[in-house]
């Protein structure tokens, strides 16, 4: 393995290329297929229970802290009652074979059978080693899961341990910022990388009224400007914040070490740019309107 330095922000765009490999499978209808299945029919307990289910049955509360920028009223309104629905362990297996097909669609059944999904897989996985489980609820659950054994399912398993593992460090980088769950939101969005306002209201709970507020505290700390726009300091604020969690979030790819943080960047833009080819994302998903 090379001894060359990590770059700065290697690790971030490693694990961009990661992440959006794992976020297909929200957007996948082969998803709401397999929880239909179990009587999971609503869009935000679907959501909720896939990604909550590692955890066992927990209760709002523990979904609200660990989500984070959820409304907790809307959390509440789905959970625990999901549970009650399909057990934890059924939707997990729910989601095992909703990536299998949803990655088989998006990337073709070639890309999935390949040596360079085995290698991606090795990859990640042996960057997850050096994952910490300290103060990190999401990572840690997952880390409890069995890796799968065909190469596309480890990678996807691989890809959702260092997306936990960063998002995990990111909130405590937000909570130390002072920004709560859903100025945390408005504040990305503003930036032009986070979802568009449309879909925070639709997947988040918040409704206009809740965003103007959070706008008009974001206004008084001067982090953003009377058109919405972020000012110079709530620049400074948001790329301190990456900066911080890229920190947080370092030992993975450390470990992993140059060479292999640049492979695995590179396949994973491979699948990604497969993906979104595909169709993976809504087109207005993400942007400021």
């Amino acid at each position: 393995m090379t001894t060359a330095a990590l770059e700065p922000r290697a690790g971030r765009r490693c694990h961009n290329m990661l992440n959006s490999l794992h976020s297909t499978s929200y957007f996948a209808p082969e998803l709401g297929g397999e929880l239909a299945a179990l009587g999971i029919t609503h869009p935000r307990a679907a959501n909720f229970a896939v990604r909550a289910a590692a955890l066992g049955p927990v209760g709002a509360g523990a979904v609200t802290a660990a989500f984070y920028n959820y409304k907790h009223e809307l959390v509440a309104r789905h959970v625990p009652a999901v549970w009650a629905i399909a057990s934890p362990e059924d939707v997990l297996a729910a989601r095992a074979r909703a990536v299998d097909a949803a990655l088989r669609r998006l990337l073709g059944e070639e890309a999935v059978a390949s040596a360079e999904m085995a290698e991606a897989a090795r990859l990640a996985l042996r960057a997850s080693e050096a994952c910490s489980r300290s103060a990190r609820p999401l990572y840690s659950a997952h880390a409890d899961l069995p890796v799968p054994e065909q190469p596309h399912l480890a990678y996807f398993h691989a890809a959702t341990l260092l997306r936990e593992h960063r998002g995990d460090g990111h909130l405590a980088v937000l909570m130390a910022a002072g920004l709560d769950g859903l100025e945390a939101v408005v504040t990305h969005t503003a930036t032009g990388k986070g979802m568009t306002p449309k879909w925070v209201f639709s997947t988040r709970g918040w409704v206009q009224e809740d965003w103007d507020a959070a706008c008009e505290r974001l206004r008084g700390r001067g982090l953003l400007d009377g058109s919405g726009e972020l000012t110079a300091e709530g620049l400074a604020l948001r790329d301190g914040i990456e900066a911080d969690t890229d920190r947080l979030d370092r030992a993975p790819y450390e470990h992993l070490g140059a060479e292999g943080v640049a492979r695995l960047t590179e396949l994973g833009a491979g699948f990604t740019r497969a993906a979104m080819a595909a169709g993976a994302f809504p087109a207005d998903l993400v942007g400021k309107a």
